[in-house]
């Protein structure tokens, strides 16, 4: 399924979420529109924007983390 319209971006002051590609600390989690969360860390965020973009509903960033997906 593809999202028509971006995914809602909010911000919050930290996560306790672990990367889910490598087990770093997470700096964004991802509300997919099938259902289900992802986390990942600024690396795998940023270098898998396009994809995460495509199928989020909401995305949630670490405060400071700059997204390249924004």
């Amino acid at each position: 399924m593809t999202s028509l319209l971006s995914p809602e971006i909010t911000t919050v002051d930290a996560m306790t979420d672990r990367c889910d590609r490598c087990s770093a600390a997470a700096k964004l989690v991802v509300s997919l529109t099938s259902g289900g969360e992802l986390s990942f860390c600024g690396h795998h965020a940023n270098r898998l924007r396009e994809d995460i973009v495509r199928v989020a509903e909401r995305v949630v960033l670490e405060e400071g983390f700059d997204w390249a997906g924004k």
